[in-house]
């Protein structure tokens, strides 16, 4: 049987290799001028390219099989087309229409490489390159633009995405498609990724264990790496990033390459920020952080499949803005020396296709290692832990057409926590978590306007973890042996009703099991006294969301609502006692919770005047437990309004903007039994900006200014509220970025 596979395999793949596949074609726009330098993308094979004076462009050494071509230009509306290739060459012209407000992205989220439209789950894409400048060194604060997308904070150090008012533990973060795995069931811990080397944030709002698993029961958010460089040339840019607000700085050095078969990049960072000061002008003690990364990645295209190696390395050091800190630090400064924690985490993945006939196989693998370590006072070492995590997956995409996708496929993860050094503090025991799945998706187009998509999963997880103490100690934990098994869905589809109206309805059900921090805590950690409960049993959701789509080519609009019902959701209660060294003592503990709203948002683009936009969205949610108490961070009903006015040529310079944000939160009156209702607040921020040339070296500035008004507030989700601290001031921030290019081929 096995002599058999291998010959299939090696006959498939001798079919694939003797395919003499090439895309080729000429973009025009509507007056069928050609256009030259149009971005031509093929966002399965990581290849890019630019047309020529003509218009013409030209991809070969490709494999069989379906892939999807994305062509856009500026001021044109990006368009997305699906070839299938049997190792014959395809011509694909394409007839671009002027639009200033982009319609739709391919995205990689889904699991299916469709796009925007195509997809019955609504998938937000933030393009980082488009955002303009964050006025703030909080990188989360950028995706707080997408609607229904918040954060928990501890002002500008420690952040977590908040999706429909689910977060941490119910929320997952992918670092490029990656399970991201550093210790994310706390508040009190950082993101751990940066900004930088990131083109797009990919945002699923609502379940997605049929994809991922668990911790997926709230959405997920995928940080995609950027793009290879266009083929044939080097390219890189150097930012430098300067902070009033926390006398901040950031240096980041990026270079990538791009050849017809090889490719590959490598970028090195530094941030480092003092104390922020708050509305008002006092400074936070120790809310200062610094941080280092360094990101690197090679691959190469043939004709038999893309094969990627990535490694990212990220160090943190952030302050802890607790009572003890507040009470010893006496002069604002950037230097950690006490109270405050360091999370380092290196990531080696791989993710690869092999085109294998009409059939296609992705195989992906990665391994993280975070270290997590507080200091106490001076060179006091608190706790230390490691987590290792590997996680692998295989997905088979069966023969199909271009009105359908079929897939079935497998994943798994293997995960070890280990107490290192002896510290005094063992805040989570020695464990090990073991998770397989496997699963199948279905996706459709059953009539000419409608397409369905379909799925279902089974996991099967083990915990195992070692007793800490002895058995008559006040912090005893016991072993624990553990296993789940769950099974989750979804059924949706998406309903072109015309060419530009659209409307979505998907209803799913997902899971989550409780880690071992929710099982097993039971000691210190920050400023309260955690208890586990190893009785915890999983959470199951069930969630139907409906949206709708509409635009034309100076307006789009969109509205979408969700209702979800989990049963079991765990959360920490205080339980009114406190422990023996006078902390209050925090139980995790679940109920059966409603969580349910939606957002609407509108893009405005007059049609006599193509140098402004207008934006404005407003996002809603409600969670209730089942008694009727309100369920813990929760966020307030939130209000954008962005006017942005730009022009591609003023002047001497190129790309010149200026943005001016409203952003206003009401009132949160009804907060959690723990928690104190936080008035409204209004917030205006402003940036300009422009690309200039020191001959014909391009310079782009960029000016900001944060909370102009240096209102003094407080966000209902930062925890620095429990301390009576309130979110940064007044800010300014200057930019300078340095794109450069050493070489570029000919055409």
């Amino acid at each position: 049987m096995r002599k058999i596979l291998i010959t299939c395999l090696v006959a498939m793949t001798c079919v694939a290799a003797m395919a003499q596949n090439k895309i080729s074609g000429k973009i025009t726009d509507s007056g069928n001028k050609p256009l030259a330098g149009a971005t031509v993308q093929l966002p399965d094979f990581n290849r890019a390219t630019t047309t020529d004076s003509a218009g013409y462009y030209l991809f070969d050494n490709l494999p069989s099989g379906k892939t999807r071509v994305q062509f856009s230009f500026i001021g044109f509306a990006s368009q997305v087309k699906t070839v299938m290739m049997s190792g014959s060459p395809v011509e694909l012209n394409t007839q671009m229409e002027e639009s200033v407000i982009e319609t739709e992205e391919v995205v990689v989220t889904s699991g299916y490489n469709a796009t925007q439209h195509q997809n019955a789950v609504k998938i937000d894409v933030l393009k980082l390159s488009a955002t303009g400048l964050g006025t703030s060194p909080n990188f989360s604060e950028l995706i707080t633009k997408v609607p229904g997308v918040d954060m928990i904070s501890k002002g500008s150090s420690v952040s977590k995405p908040v999706i429909r008012g689910l977060s941490m533990n119910d929320i997952l973060v992918l670092n490029n498609g990656v399970r991201h795995e550093n210790y994310q069931y706390s508040s009190h811990h950082p993101l751990g990724i940066d900004e930088f080397g990131i083109d797009d944030v990919e945002v699923i709002k609502g379940p997605a264990s049929l994809l991922y698993g668990s911790d997926a029961i709230g959405g997920v958010v995928n940080f995609i790496k950027e793009k290879p460089a266009v083929t044939g040339t080097t390219v890189g840019d150097y930012n430098v990033q300067m902070y009033s607000n926390s006398l901040g700085y950031v240096n980041n050095l990026g270079v990538k390459s791009a050849g017809k078969i090889f490719y590959g990049s490598v970028r090195v960072g530094q941030k480092s920020h003092a104390d922020y000061l708050q509305g008002g002008g006092d400074y936070i003690p120790n809310s200062r952080f610094n941080e280092y990364s360094v990101k690197t990645n090679g691959g190469m295209t043939t004709k038999i499949g893309t094969f990627n190696l990535f490694y990212d390395y990220n160090q943190e050091k952030l302050g802890l803005v607790e009572e003890e800190a507040i009470e010893s630090i006496r002069k604002r400064g950037r230097n950690l020396d006490m109270y405050y924690e360091q999370l380092s985490t290196h990531i080696v993945s791989s993710r690869n296709n092999l085109y294998l006939g009409k059939m296609k196989l992705d195989v992906n693998a990665a391994y993280e290692n975070a270290e997590l370590t507080h200091f106490g006072e001076e060179d006091v070492y608190e706790l230390q832990m490691r987590l290792g995590t590997l996680t692998y997956e295989a997905k088979l995409h069966l023969p199909c057409n271009e009105h359908s996708d079929y897939i079935v496929g497998i994943q798994g993860m293997n995960q070890q926590n280990s107490n290192v050094n002896d510290r005094n503090i063992i805040l989570l025991p020695d464990a090990t978590t073991s998770n397989y799945s496997v699963f199948c998706l279905v996706q459709r187009t059953v009539v000419e306007k409608m397409k369905l998509q379909a799925g279902v999963r089974y996991d099967y997880k083990d915990i195992t973890t070692q007793s800490v103490g002895t058995v008559d100690s006040n912090d005893y934990r016991q072993s624990l042996n553990l296993n789940y098994g769950s099974f989750s869905g979804s059924l949706g589809g998406t309903y072109n009703i015309t060419e530009k109206l659209l409307f979505r309805a998907n209803i799913a059900s997902a899971y989550r099991t409780p880690n071992i921090a929710e099982l097993t805590a039971n000691g210190p950690h920050e400023a309260i006294y955690e208890m586990g409960d190893k009785y915890l049993v999983p959470e199951k959701s069930v969630e139907l969301d409906a949206s709708t789509h509409y635009h034309i080519d100076n307006v789009t609009f969109d509205v979408a609502g969700f209702y979800n019902m989990i049963a079991n959701y765990i959360f920490e209660a205080p339980t009114g006692q406190e422990s023996f060294t006078g902390l209050p003592i925090y139980q995790y503990t679940q109920h059966d919770a409603t969580l349910y709203g939606g957002e609407a948002g509108i893009h405005l683009h007059p049609s006599g005047m193509k140098w402004l936009h207008t934006e404005i969205s407003y996002a809603y949610v409600v969670g209730k437990q089942d008694d009727g108490d309100n369920l813990p961070f929760i966020p307030a009903q939130k209000i954008n309004l962005q006017v942005k006015a730009e022009k591609e040529k003023l002047w001497f310079t190129r790309n010149a903007f200026a943005t001016v944000s409203l952003h206003t939160a009401l009132e949160q009156n009804a907060p959690a039994f723990d928690e104190s209702p936080t008035p409204a607040y209004s917030l205006l921020d402003a940036s300009v900006g422009t690309t200039f040339f020191v001959g014909k070296q391009p310079l782009v500035l960029t000016f900001g200014a944060s909370n102009v008004f240096d209102t003094k507030y407080i966000d209902h989700l930062s925890t620095l509220k429990e301390v009576g601290l309130h979110n940064p001031g007044r800010g300014f921030i200057f930019c300078i970025k340095i794109p450069f290019e050493f070489k570029s081929k000919k055409k």
